[in-house]
């Protein structure tokens, strides 16, 4: 009798399930969704830059390149000879040294032309000193010390007789000084501006004490 063989049957691998049309449609819809929040994200990111940019632009334009003009000012002024006539004879005779201080508060040096600093008496004038050409460097004050000499012999007689005579009674001599600068501001070492720098000083000298209060704008 024929021996009969079991033959054992194994299922068969499952074949791979093709999506269907709705999950097809939900992937690319969730494609698309993750493409526009990138979208949406790359143009957050650059209208932050854009921002940023012109807040940087704006401050550098308004500190930086924004050109300011230098001040001229007098400095300490120290007696060195006083004399001085009395109200029968008016005069006065007197020397004394000082700086005159350049102040460039500008991000790039201020080149200025030579000067006179004038000083005078009654808008008269009584004494000048030469102020030579040169620079104030980057944010920097240059300072210029001079030895001024004032006299009252341009005086005319009426003045003397007058406004010198009185101040001279109260011994307190008042003079004023006056200089105007002009030169360019250079910033990048490609843009210049032109800028004038102006002084008006008033100098109430006291005689006793040979004190000098300074008030300058």
């Amino acid at each position: 009798m024929a021996e009969k063989v079991n033959q054992q049957v194994y299922p068969s691998a499952p074949t791979n399930k093709q999506p269907s049309r709705d999950e097809e449609s939900a992937t690319s819809l969730s494609d698309q969704e993750l493409r526009k929040k990138k979208r949406i994200k790359l143009g957050i990111y650059i209208a932050v830059f854009v921002v940023f940019q012109v807040i940087v632009i704006t401050a550098f334009s308004l500190t930086v390149m924004r050109v300011k003009t230098p001040k001229v000012r007098l400095g300490t002024v120290k007696l060195q000879d006083v004399k001085t006539g009395n109200q029968t004879s008016p005069s006065f005779d007197i020397s004394f040294t000082t700086q005159v201080r350049i102040k460039n508060t500008n991000f790039g040096p201020y080149k200025y032309e030579s000067t006179n600093v004038t000083f005078t008496y009654q808008g008269v004038t009584v004494g000048q000193v030469s102020i030579p050409k040169g620079k104030a460097g980057f944010r920097s004050t240059k300072k210029v010390t001079v030895t001024v000499s004032v006299n009252s012999n341009a005086l005319p007689i009426s003045t003397t007789s007058t406004s010198l005579k009185s101040e001279l009674g109260v011994e307190v001599l008042t003079l004023k000084s006056h200089a105007k600068l002009s030169g360019k501001v250079e910033l990048m070492f490609v843009m210049k501006k032109k800028k004038a720098a102006e002084m008006n000083c008033t100098m109430p000298i006291a005689l006793l004490t040979k004190a000098v209060q300074l008030n300058c704008d």
